[in-house]
């Protein structure tokens, strides 16, 4: 109050590194005042838009006439929070103005001290005042009545006897004064106010019961017997057709009552189901922290798989396909649109672009990090193929923490003139508009190794995994012992009735600087660069095969094994994927059975490896509990032998040791379940999508028929879900939807803390 140009504002931490206004070492009570450029508080808001701590101050900066605003420490809250921003320059020169020049301007304004000196008295000069004073003096004008007032000399000390008398029996004693009207005062009344209000008429009334004479009564509780010409006498009689008549409509309405609403649930108890903090929301909830899109390479698609980067924290990455319904995929998957496929790298430190991206031959379904080398990254297409990349040469442009914004801005107007110079002094150089769009530019890698087309799979892949780094499949079969500490190997699936395992090809580095050598073709916009996904003869290493119709599992392998081992300089899986199979043993106390989940919703449950004596894979159990495509089927984070599967309108709990059928299973819900999760940290809380858009939350602990939450996250179908962890104390929940962008929200306590025995 009395300072409108004074605006109070909370600065976090994270705003106070960046603008460096730090409480206690760049600004303190004493030296409260920072100047900041009106053109950084600008790229802060565009850089984080609503999330910025000057959002709810947009307008005033935008409109601030100066170049520099003032922000000042308020120490004693003296304005509600730790900081106020001044959106005046007078307001602003008033508040940082030193306090000695201050003193040096009232100097210079007071006038000149003279000493003390006596008046020395003067003869009086009359100029007419007293004149004046005579004028205003009060005189006694009015002339004085006297009054005398006389005694009988003799009566002079006289003794004095006091009587009482009527004062009416005395004409002269008594004098009274009546009343008359005085016509000076009568003034006529030409305009008045009045005030009319309407005020109820109270009336006060008691009622009273009134008690009758109390009578003894009693209750027949024995039935009468009425024999059957009785019965059928009164069932025929016109009053039991009149009862009948009257009664037919409220018992149909009391009817339709019963199956309208439980007259028996207890309102009390579901009150008591809601619970709140003391902040008013429930104690259960998902909050919004990022959300993630681009107009580019994800309008129109949906996102078909998210994984977030193991090693580097703040880096997540999506793929996309096409948004068609899945029998159109599967009979789609041969055949090439003309779209650009990638997988694109997000940091949440930078919203407004991707930070990589890697070009694929077609639609990803879904990829995998390897984890023993994040640099290495495999995928599966909607044609069946399988891609390798390496991002090693790119792992710079993966940042996992925010440069400041003046160092930015140094390095950019330092690569701005000597683009400028370089320009002037060689023309065939780009010019400086084409640096500036070149280097805005994410960078794209093209993929290292794609599998053979005649030899992968003929439906999209629909799940690929990494095997575990101490086993190592070999041709016959068998399983070996891996003494290195790479993953080598991993597994697809498909439509096509197939399980497909493959050991890592040599992998070639992209030679750039022969690159930009080559002459390059006209390409349409809009067309895909297939040239760049030549086939290097990747074959699988085994292939398991599930007809259908006449229910046989069968294990292959190929012909030839040759283009597997091709030797590559400057490979760093060269001599990982070196055949050492050979010289280690063969494991035969290790399980290689797993589960598979097929589209007509059966979870499978068999051994992958070969039998000597019948050259085939038998399944151990099947099991036709989904109704629908299965779309989740995975393992428990904290229990090896626990498996969750989702598809149709329900999701189910396995084990691996139980036979005859799930652990658990859920009642058909109204919509259909798209994508789920386990919790990393909880062991009895799942995360499944719906195809309304929203995430049900399953507490296993508080309830098992239905879910203690859900929440609503977008208007589409929700496609994926995948939970990361941060730190011990935050953790996210990536889900993406079918108009290709990937939100992600904040897990709260309740959610992300176990209990003691759970």
């Amino acid at each position: 109050i009395g300072h409108p140009e004074i605006f109070p504002l909370v600065l976090t931490t994270k705003t106070q590194e960046i603008f460096n206004c730090r409480i206690d070492e760049d600004v303190t009570e004493e030296n409260c005042f920072k100047l900041i450029q009106k053109e950084d508080i600008i790229e802060d808001l565009k850089t984080r838009a609503d999330i910025s701590d000057f959002y709810p101050f947009k307008k005033v900066v935008l409109e601030y006439p100066g170049e520099e605003l003032l922000v000042v420490f308020d120490a004693n809250f003296q304005y509600g929070k730790n900081f106020y921003i001044v959106a005046s320059e007078e307001a602003k020169e008033n508040l940082i103005k030193p306090p000695e020049t201050a003193e040096e301007e009232d100097r210079e304004d007071t006038p000149e001290i003279h000493p003390f000196e006596p008046l020395v008295p003067k003869p009086w000069v009359s100029l007419g005042s007293e004149k004046e004073v005579e004028e205003e003096s009060v005189k006694d004008t009015v002339t004085k009545i006297k009054y005398k007032i006389s005694r009988i000399r003799r009566k002079f000390g006289a003794p004095i006897a006091f009587t009482d008398k009527n004062a009416s029996h005395e004409k002269e004693s008594y004098v009274e004064c009546t009343s008359y009207e005085d016509k000076t005062f009568s003034i006529q009344m030409l305009e008045r106010d009045v005030g009319v209000q309407v005020v109820p008429k109270v009336r006060e009334a008691s009622i009273q019961t009134k008690w009758t004479y109390p009578k003894n009564a009693a209750t027949q509780y024995c039935p009468r017997q009425l024999s059957k010409e009785e019965k059928a006498e009164s069932l025929s009689s016109e009053r039991m057709k009149k009862f009948l008549t009257s009664v037919h409509l409220r018992m149909e309405i009391a009817l339709q009552q019963n199956e309208i609403m439980n007259a028996f649930f207890d309102d009390w108890t579901a009150l008591a189901e809601d619970k709140s903090g003391s902040d008013g929301k429930p104690d259960v909830y998902l909050k919004a922290y990022q959300s993630f899109t681009d107009l580019q390479y994800l309008k129109g698609r949906t996102i078909s798989c998210v994984c977030c980067h193991p090693t580097i924290c703040g880096i997540i990455a999506v793929s996309a396909r096409k948004q068609l319904p899945y029998e159109d995929e599967v009979n789609l998957s041969s055949k090439s649109l003309l779209h650009q496929s990638v997988i694109l790298f997000w940091s949440f430190f930078d919203l407004i672009r991707p930070q990589l991206v890697l070009e694929c031959p077609e639609d990803i379904y879904c990829f995998q990090f390897n984890p023993s080398d994040p640099n290495i990254i495999a995928a599966g297409c909607i044609n069946g193929q399988v891609v390798l990349w390496d991002i090693s040469q790119h792992q710079k442009n993966l940042p996992n923490e925010k440069s400041v914004a003046d160092e930015t801005t140094d390095s950019d107007n330092e690569a701005t003139a000597a683009a400028e110079a370089a320009a002037e002094v060689s023309p065939g150089v780009p010019s400086l508009k084409e640096v500036q769009q070149s280097s805005t530019e994410p960078p794209l890698v093209t993929s290292s190794a794609v599998s053979s087309t005649e030899y992968s799979h003929k439906k999209p892949v629909t799940d690929i995994q990494w095997l575990p780094r101490n086993l190592e499949d070999n041709q016959k079969g068998g399983t070996s012992e891996n003494r290195g500490e790479n993953c080598l190997q991993l597994v697809t699936c498909s439509p096509d009735c197939s399980i497909l395992f493959w050991d890592i090809p040599a992998i070639e580095k992209p030679s750039y600087e022969k690159a930009h050598e080559e002459k390059k073709l006209y390409k349409a916009p809009g067309v895909p660069d297939t040239s760049k996904h030549s086939d290097v003869g990747w074959k699988p290493l085994i292939k398991v095969v599930y007809a259908n119709t006449e229910h046989r599992y069968q294990a292959k392998m190929p012909k030839s094994q040759s283009a597997l081992r091709a030797p590559v300089k400057e490979s760093p899986y060269t001599v990982m994927s070196t055949s050492s199979s050979k010289n280690l043993e063969v494991l035969e106390n290790i399980s290689t059975n797993f589960f598979v989940g097929n589209e007509d919703g059966g979870i499978v449950y068999f051994d992958w490896k070969m039998k000597t004596d019948t050259n085939s894979a038998k399944p151990t159990q099947k099991y036709a509990l989904h109704t629908e495509t299965i779309n989740t089927l995975q393992r428990s984070p904290f229990f090896k032998d626990i498996f969750l599967s989702i598809g149709g309108q329900n999701f189910a709990i396995w084990k691996e040791e139980v036979t005859n059928g799930p652990i658990l299973q859920s009642s058909c819900s109204a919509g259909s379940y798209t994508a789920g999760q386990w919790s990393l940290t909880r062991p009895g809380v799942l995360f499944i999508g719906r195809d309304n858009g929203n995430i049900d939350i399953w507490d296993l602990l508080k309830k098992t028929h239905e879910p203690s939450h859900f929440q609503n996250i977008s208007k589409s179908v929700i496609t994926f879900i995948s939970p990361w962890t941060v730190s011990p104390e935050q953790h996210f929940l990536a889900v993406s939807d079918d108009l290709g962008v990937l939100h992600v929200l904040e897990i709260c306590q309740t959610l992300s803390h176990p209990s003691s025995n759970e």
